[in-house]
């Protein structure tokens, strides 16, 4: 296998994986101060997302 010399060092950067591993660690950082599963809504929270799913809907409550 071959594999291209990199230039300019070796410090390659993807700025979209480092995005998803802070979000990852925010939901882990939830995940363990909380006494129960964590609902769609605190997950959405912990994103800063919102996709419209009704409030207080949790993961069982998916088909």
């Amino acid at each position: 296998m071959n594999v291209a010399p990199m230039r300019g060092g070796t410090a390659v950067q993807d700025h979209v994986a480092l995005a998803e591993i802070e979000l990852c660690g925010e939901l882990i950082i939830a995940a363990s101060a909380a006494a129960e599963r964590l609902s769609f809504d605190r997950i959405d929270e912990v994103l800063q997302v919102s996709d419209g799913r009704e409030p207080g809907a949790t993961p069982e409550d998916l088909p």
